[in-house]
C-alpha cells in the first residue's frame, strides 16, 4: 500500500454537508459523481495533500444505506491506494484477510475499487484503490 488516498465519510444529505464541509475546509467540493451500481452520490474534498469524500446513499438498499441505519453519520472507510490492485488482493487474501469483493470493481473518482471486510481489521472497513487508468489495472 502507497498511502492513504482518502477518507470515505457516509452523510444523510449530500448538499447540506456539501456546505458544511466546504466552510471547514474554506474551499468548496472539487468533483461530484454518481456511482450507480454502489447505490451510492460522492463529493469529493481536498485538505492541503489529504481527500475526503462524502458519501450519500441513492436508495434504500445500497451499503451507505444500510451504513448509515445501523450505525449514522460518520467515517465509513478509509482507502489507500495500491499500484496493483489484483496483486493485492491475492497478497491480503494470503496473509487471511477476507476480501469482500475478490473482483476489483469501478468506484468513483476513476479508480478501480476492493474492500476488506471490517471484521478483519479491526472494525474499519478498508478500501483498496488503483488508478482505472494505470497499465497494471485488470
Amino acid at each position: 500500500m502507497e498511502k492513504i488516498e482518502h477518507i470515505g465519510i457516509a452523510v444523510k444529505n449530500l448538499n447540506e454537508s456539501n456546505m458544511l464541509f466546504a466552510k471547514l475546509f474554506g474551499t468548496p467540493h472539487y468533483k461530484m459523481e454518481e456511482v450507480s451500481s454502489e447505490g451510492v452520490r460522492t463529493s469529493f474534498f481536498k485538505s492541503g495533500p489529504n481527500k475526503i469524500e462524502l458519501l450519500e446513499a441513492t436508495n434504500p438498499d445500497s451499503p451507505i444505506a444500510k451504513f448509515l441505519e445501523r450505525k449514522g453519520e460518520g467515517i465509513h472507510h478509509i482507502a489507500f491506494a495500491v499500484k496493483d490492485i489484483v496483486s493485492e488482493i491475492a497478497r491480503l487474501k494470503e496473509e487471511g484477510f477476507k476480501v469482500l469483493n475478490e473482483t476489483p470493481k469501478k468506484g468513483a473518482d476513476n479508480k478501480l475499487v476492493a474492500f476488506l471486510h471490517p471484521k478483519g481489521t479491526n472494525g474499519v472497513l478498508v478500501e483498496l484503490c488503483q488508478d482505472a487508468s494505470s497499465n497494471a489495472a485488470l
